[in-house]
């Protein structure tokens, strides 16, 4: 099986090299051929799902738009904790470059909390 593979091969690259413009206008055709075929398959048969970026969990505002004084206390209390155990994250010496994004995003957002009081 391997040999045949090969053999094959070595035919093709023999063909390829006796005969470069015609590899070359075969491989255009080709190319042209299959780039027709997707653009008429994206007109008129275009995918059901759309592509949207969703922005990450680290910036997302849920929980945000509650301007009561107990739920910025709520959320304060949560960003407290959490960066108590992004603190013990740092004591172990197991802090990662996400975390330190996460803490900063925390502290902006505490401290956009404590301003807004």
């Amino acid at each position: 099986m391997n040999s045949f593979i090969k053999q094959t091969g070595q035919k093709f690259l023999e063909r390829v090299a006796s005969n470069p413009k015609r590899f070359f206008v075969y491989s255009m055709i080709i190319l042209s051929v299959s780039f027709i075929g997707s653009l008429i398959q994206g007109i008129f048969f275009p995918s059901q799902k759309t592509f949207t970026i969703k922005p990450p969990v680290l910036y997302s505002n849920s929980g945000i738009s509650q301007n009561t004084a107990s739920a910025q206390d709520t959320e304060m209390e949560k960003i407290v904790s959490e960066l108590k155990l992004l603190k013990d994250k740092r004591d172990r010496n197991a802090l990662q470059k996400v975390d330190s994004v996460r803490i900063e995003f925390l502290f902006n957002r505490f401290q956009q909390l404590k301003n807004s009081r």
